[in-house]
């Protein structure tokens, strides 16, 4: 699906579905234009061999949905490779979406293969506010950026809020549903920096580097970006820190337990030691042995036997070992 606005001075931003004349829309003097291909089709795609005729290496890299983040200058036309992310919940974890950019002089050329929010908001203020199309391709095309930085937050505000549910399982109950909880996130986590490390790197190579496509007057807000960016890095760390305190915290609860049922069982054993003892002695059954044939040899062993066990214990409970 193609969706294009297109805007020229004096007469606003005009939406155009499907395959268009791009080529000569883009050539008017002091146009703009905005295509935006979602899940393309192999006509489609042929827009930008035909109408653009943008590198067959970057249309390699578009087609294979899955390279790297990076930004190639191919002096007409700027082609960056960024990720878009959602986090989904606990158990599916973080979506990520490929966004390639074409950016040229009065053109800028968006292709992802699944639909997303965002795309749904810049549409909408598209069409509202023609500022976002007449400033140019360069403030288009930063905007966007910009917008899916700033996706980042909420995916850190649902990291915030699980790190905080974990951290209150962790100080109650423990189980192994928390101990997945943690490590789903942290899984999470460390995903969510292999992809904006790499876009802070593109991203500072905006604030510093000169483009042809890009104008000075936005290199401090690539700044700014990339300001954000490392934010949401340092939030990250701060929350992977947290997750790896409650995991040391979880582990030393669960050696705390088992260090009670081993002293549980240590002292249980060690008080039927002298029964054990005391039954095997009397259990002989030798002829000459004194207490045979005394009347009050059973009572008295019932006495020595348990007499035993409540001295152990108290002797045990004076020393705080239960």
């Amino acid at each position: 699906m193609i969706r294009s606005f297109y805007y020229l001075p004096g007469e606003g931003v005009e939406v155009i579905d499907g395959v268009a004349d791009f080529d000569r829309l883009s050539s008017a003097e002091g146009a703009l234009l905005w295509v935006d291909m979602c899940k393309p089709s192999d006509q489609e795609s042929f827009v930008l061999t035909h109408d653009f005729k943008f590198h067959p290496l970057a249309i390699e890299d578009v087609i294979s949905e899955k390279p790297r983040t990076k930004i190639d200058d191919y002096d007409r036309y700027l082609f960056l490779v960024f990720q878009v992310v959602d986090y989904i919940g606990r158990e599916e974890g973080l979506k990520i979406m490929e966004l390639d950019f074409f950016l040229s002089k009065n053109t800028l050329v968006t292709v992802h293969y699944d639909e997303h929010r965002i795309f749904d908001y810049l549409y909408s203020r598209a069409e509202r506010d023609e500022r976002l199309l007449s400033r140019g391709a360069d403030y288009l095309f930063h905007a966007i950026v910009d917008t899916v930085v700033d996706n980042y937050n909420g995916i850190l505000d649902v990291f915030e809020y699980e790190v905080d549910q974990v951290e209150d399982d962790v100080l109650g109950s423990a189980d192994e549903d928390t101990l997945r909880s943690i490590f789903a996130l942290r899984r999470d986590i460390v995903q969510l920096k292999r992809i904006v490390l790499p876009q802070k790197e593109i991203v500072a190579q905006l604030s510093r580097q000169h483009y042809a496509m890009i104008s000075q007057a936005l290199v401090p807000y690539f700044s700014d970006i990339h300001d954000h960016l490392v934010r949401i890095n340092d939030t990250a760390d701060t929350h992977r820190e947290l997750l790896n305190s409650s995991l040391e915290i979880h582990y030393s609860s669960v050696q705390a337990r088992t260090n009670d049922v081993i002293r549980f069982l240590t002292v249980l054993t060690a008080i039927f030691v002298p029964p054990t003892l005391f039954a095997s002695l009397w259990g002989m059954n030798f002829t000459g042995m004194p207490e045979l044939d005394w009347g009050f040899g059973y009572p008295l062993a019932l006495i020595i036997i348990f007499g035993s066990m409540i001295g152990q214990l108290i002797y045990f409970r004076k020393k705080k070992w239960f």
